[in-house]
């Protein structure tokens, strides 16, 4: 079987999940037999690009004559089996589609956000849950600047998403399509697409207790508790800074970069019992979830199937995380970690202490967090599960 995996990353060095899930997959693909064909595109692209430039690739989010036309020659040339998309917008656009189909290849996407429903993916209006736009009236997004805090930026994407809506494109250039969770199916049908097109596959990490060494570091409490990941208003930094606000005897280590870094780290430089590590190598970020007792996890959005809460899992760790998205079906109070209502900053701060004054009931959800892990987001599995799709659709007319 030969697989065109194609993808637009986010930018050079991005840890988004869905540009660690694309390299992962295909990684997979490769080792085990399956030949990988890939075209990718990265934002990079058009940061670096002059002013003309970027007007015509900003053009180019609605209809790609250039990926259109590459992609199309690929599959020429390679005849693959299947075309597996990963993320499209906004470079690629949703041209690579019809470049597919029109040369009659069969469809795979992975949804790895809500951008079916949100044009934004996001499925924030602020800093609170909307999916208004599922209706297609699109231009709401103008005024409420929802794209990138820019009206016209909004606007332009607006159309985008309304010609693409008038024209089938995301219902009918795609064969079948990977959701994450139960929520994600639940959206997709809500706006009327076909249930039976749609398939329920969760992401997986590599084993990270292989070979993996408990951070020795003195630098650290000899207890903590770990937050890690993109320091962004749709992780919850906020609700974060808001908990640790209430919690004095409670170390707390964070580890990552984003957007909120700087007022996370003037934040954090007043707290006695918070450590902000910034971006910290990989390895050595999971050596030290690895230490830590558990992992808070207080996202306001849609997660898809968050690498961070299985990655955190693989290594025994069990989560306090927002009821919301993949994490509703991922965790099961009192399991392998607790769930807490979007915003609730009181019912964490008890749930946290709750865990961190129990030691025994952390080591028993610690025990069944591996053995979630173990059961749901393996390597194996996943080539199992992903093999399955590909050979059905395939073989359906």
């Amino acid at each position: 079987m030969k697989i065109l995996a194609i993808h637009n990353f986010h930018r050079k060095g991005s840890a988004s999940g869905d540009d660690q899930v694309f390299k992962s997959e295909t990684s997979m693909l490769e080792e085990r037999g399956v030949q990988v064909v890939r075209y990718t595109v990265c934002n990079d692209e058009f940061d670096e690009a002059g002013k003309i430039n970027k007007i015509i690739s900003a053009f180019g989010m609605l209809w790609s004559f250039k990926n259109y036309n590459e992609v199309k020659k690929l599959i020429k040339k390679e005849s693959p089996d299947i075309v597996h998309i990963h993320t499209f917008f906004p470079l690629l656009s949703p041209s690579i589609l019809y470049a597919a189909k029109r040369n009659g290849c069969k469809v795979v996407a992975t949804l790895h956000d809500t951008r079916f429903v949100c044009p934004c993916s996001t499925s924030l209006c602020g800093t609170q849950l909307c999916n208004k736009c599922g209706d297609g009236h699109y231009l709401r997004m103008v005024k409420y600047s929802c794209f990138k805090d820019s009206r016209i930026q909004s606007l332009i994407v607006a159309l985008i998403f309304k010609y693409h809506r008038t024209r089938k494109s995301f219902y009918e250039q795609i064969d079948k399509y990977i959701c994450l969770n139960d929520n994600q199916i639940k959206l997709l049908i809500d706006i009327g697409f076909d249930r039976r097109k749609i398939v329920k596959k969760y992401n997986f990490v590599p084993d990270a207790e292989v070979n993996l060494k408990v951070y020795e570091g003195n630098v650290l409490p000899e207890r903590f508790v770990v937050f890690y990941g993109r320091i962004g208003e749709e992780k919850g930094i906020r609700i974060l800074m808001r908990v640790w606000s209430q919690i004095n005897d409670i170390p707390l280590v964070v580890m990552g970069g984003g957007p909120l870094e700087s007022e996370f780290k003037k934040w954090a430089d007043s707290r006695e019992n918070v450590h902000f590590l910034g971006f910290t190598e990989h390895n050595k970020c999971l050596s030290i979830v690895k230490a830590g007792e558990f992992v808070i996890f207080p996202s306001i959005w849609y997660e898809g199937c968050s690498m961070v809460e299985i990655e955190a899992e693989s290594l025994g760790k069990p989560l306090i995380a927002t009821d919301l998205g993949f994490s509703s079906e991922a965790i099961q109070d009192g399991w392998n970690g607790y769930k807490v209502p979007l915003g609730d900053v009181e019912r964490f701060v008890t749930t946290i202490k709750k865990l961190w004054n129990e030691p025994k009931l952390c080591a028993t959800l610690s025990r069944n967090a591996r053995e979630d892990y173990e059961k749901k987001y393996t390597l194996d599995d996943n080539y199992r599960q992903l093999l399955e799709i590909y050979r059905h659709v395939r073989h359906c007319k």
